[in-house]
């Protein structure tokens, strides 16, 4: 038996004759189509009215098939359909992305009865059968066999979610990729993630490290595609996005070797001691278990590395936590296809897919965050919206932690010694960091402290002319140029800061690099160094001179936290960058000694998390084998049965871990 879904077409055109769909039409149309995109039509019949054909165009082409003109105008009855507006119930059929029915249109559970379907989701009063309006599409799907055929109510009061070109700043195709999460969508998703718990903990040590390796192999397999779009999306460059597909496959893997070596549980051991001092020792056992359901924010200036398949999914699946993402708007269909290849991969490794989920939409992420069943949240983003979402976090009936990204400013500091001799070396490289990616990283050099006079001079001028060959970028969204040119603005008008050099110029969507230099003294003016201080996202960076240590060490006081802080140093004794590099320790994750910030090696000693606000834990990174530790909680097991410990825990030590018992390492 064959399912049908008969479809009403959109909102029609207010005119005589053969009207079309109207603008809200069209947009009920492409939801419409959205969702039955993933059911898995084989064909699509429409009537010969011209809103019947475009609303059967919107669905035929998202779902890859051909659509057919029946002769006549009584479309359903053309079908063989008697429209029957009963009340049904669908059977439950889970997406790609976990969604229940309706592919993560609200509304499309199995949860309770729905109402007939229409293009235009009206959700009025049923009618009488006598007055049922015909629909004007019909749709065959051979996926489902049913008794009885029925209208499928659609909710389609969510916003879509469309792909643009970051270049052009088009929709790349006429139908969105996603729709916004409702809350019930997102309670549903808390749910599924919940319930895969305890198979991911189950699969141990053997079975986590499976599916990371699956993960990487399946990003790999699908490198074409993945890069393709992601390109698109970012403007990034095919040579950009390929070493980060690479990177985030490594990353997979290295979390994998993590699990396998084991010193990430923290097992100790303290055997049972009665003529311990100053009193009898119980026997104690500890160790590291999963925290639960993590959410993640996607980034958008890394739509691999740090996004669905990114850093803080792979630590947390590693670490034995479901992870629910909440997609970045800048690349929903590579966040899409990337969840699809994790959800299978999950398969393939013996787990239920829903270990990786996926929602779309600003207030579904911060739904997401306030979600009892969540228990910790990785974020990667802004310090506004970071920390609208952290304070969520914290202010929960039952607070949980935030692991953000915020802002970085990044200082580098080149001492005198180091303008003199490698004047020329350095300020190629400088130019290089802040403008790589269109300066959209997270670890760009933003501000720049060298001597003032003739050795700080020449090495800026060669700076200037390295800037001036910089080619213009696009950047990864509208929102985030408008705020570059306007933050770019702002600094310009500044008394004291001068512009030193502009890249090369372009289209008006694409901007151009800038560098900026200004006397350290700026920075004793509360209002300039509020501009100066603050990270600055795109190809920019600020110069500030320094007559000599104290200025410079006065200067690097005020500096907020940051993820990086950077010194080159002459090649014998440096008196000036001894200082600097212990100033920039207080202030930073990470200390760069003669080298440049941008590139965050992934490595088992990696830190990437400073003082506020460049993350909202400075104790922990989100890059690296210990970036495990964020989603993992102490437990110890006092007296405990030995045929009831767990096997990380007993004496034979079955899982040959690494581990410390009664104070003493043991490999």
């Amino acid at each position: 038996m064959t399912l049908f879904y008969v479809v009403q077409h959109g909102e029609k055109e207010s005119r005589p004759g053969d009207p079309g769909l109207t603008d809200l039409g069209r947009q009920q149309a492409g939801r419409t189509a959205l969702w039955l995109r993933q059911v898995g039509l084989n064909a699509v019949f429409s009537s010969p009215m011209r809103r019947a054909r475009e609303t059967a165009d919107f669905i035929a082409s998202a779902a890859g098939v051909p659509w057919s003109r029946f002769g006549g105008h009584s479309e359903v009855d053309r079908c063989g359909i008697a429209p029957r507006p009963s009340a049904i119930q669908p059977r439950s059929r889970r997406t790609s992305t976990g969604c229940p029915p309706g592919g993560g249109i609200p509304g499309a559970s199995s949860s309770r009865p729905r109402r007939p379907a229409s293009a235009d989701g009206h959700r009025g009063r049923r009618r009488p059968a006598s007055s049922t309006r015909p629909a004007s599409v019909c749709s065959a799907s051979s996926v489902v066999s049913i008794i009885e055929s029925h209208y499928l109510e659609v909710d389609l009061m969510s916003e879509p979610v469309w792909s643009v070109d970051a270049r052009t700043g088009e929709r790349r195709d006429a139908v969105a990729v996603a729709v916004e999460a409702t809350s019930a969508e997102v309670a549903d998703a808390c749910r599924a993630a919940d319930a895969a718990r305890a198979a991911l903990d189950a699969a141990g040590i053997r079975g986590r490290a499976a599916l990371l390796r699956e993960c990487a192999s399946g990003l790999e397999d699908a490198a074409d595609e993945l890069v393709e779009v992601a390109d698109a999306e970012s403007a990034l460059g095919e040579p950009r996005l390929r070493g980060e597909l690479a990177r985030t496959a490594f990353q997979f893997r290295l979390f994998a070797e993590a699990l396998e070596e084991g010193s990430w549980l923290g097992v100790t051991i303290d055997h049972a001691d009665a003529s311990a001092k100053p009193v009898p020792r119980p026997d104690l056992r500890r160790m590291l278990v999963p925290l639960g359901v993590v959410a993640v924010f996607g980034a958008s200036n890394f739509p691999l590395a740090f996004s669905v398949p990114g850093g803080d999914t792979a630590s947390a699946l590693a670490a034995g936590c479901p992870v629910i993402v909440k997609a970045h708007p800048a690349h929903p269909d590579l966040s899409e296809r990337c969840a699809r290849i994790l959800r299978a991969s999950a398969e393939k490794a013996g787990l239920p897919a829903d270990v990786v989920q996926i929602v779309h939409g600003q207030e579904a992420g911060a739904t997401l965050v306030r979600d009892p069943r969540v228990k910790a949240v990785g974020f990667t983003g802004s310090v506004r919206g970071g920390r609208a979402l952290f304070d969520i976090a914290r202010s929960r009936p039952e607070p949980i932690p935030f692991y953000g990204e915020l802002g970085s400013l990044n200082p580098v500091v080149v001492t005198p010694a180091a303008a003199a001799e490698r004047a020329e070396e350095i300020a190629v490289g400088l130019a290089g960091s802040f403008t790589l990616g269109v300066g959209q990283f997270c670890t760009k050099p933003g501000l720049v402290f060298v001597p003032a006079g003739e050795t700080g001079d020449r090495l800026v001028d060669r700076m200037a002319r390295s800037v001036t060959e910089v080619a213009p970028g696009a950047m990864l969204t509208d929102g985030i140029r408008a705020a570059f040119r306007s933050g770019l603005a702002e600094r310009e008008a500044l008394p004291g800061v001068r512009v030193v050099a502009s890249g090369a110029g372009g289209e008006d969507r694409y901007v151009s690099a800038r560098l900026l230099a200004a006397p350290s003294t700026v920075l004793s003016d509360a209002d300039a160094a509020e501009l100066l201080l603050d990270e600055c996202f795109g190809p920019v960076t600020v110069v500030v001179s320094y007559a000599d240590e104290a200025e410079l060490l006065s200067a690097l006081d005020r500096v907020p936290g940051s993820l990086t802080g950077t010194v080159h140093t002459g090649a014998g004794a440096d008196d000036v960058a001894a200082g600097a590099g212990a100033r920039l320790g207080e202030r930073v994750g990470r200390v760069v000694w003669n080298g440049h910030p941008t590139g965050v090696a992934v490595t088992w000693a990696q830190q990437h998390g400073g003082p506020y606000p460049s993350s909202t834990d400075a104790a922990t990174t989100s890059v690296g084998t210990a970036a495990m530790q964020r989603f993992l909680r102490p437990i110890t097991h006092q007296d405990t049965p030995p045929t009831l410990l767990p096997d990380a825990l007993r004496d034979d030590n079955p899982l040959g871990l690494p581990r410390r018992v009664d104070g003493r390492l043991e490999a």
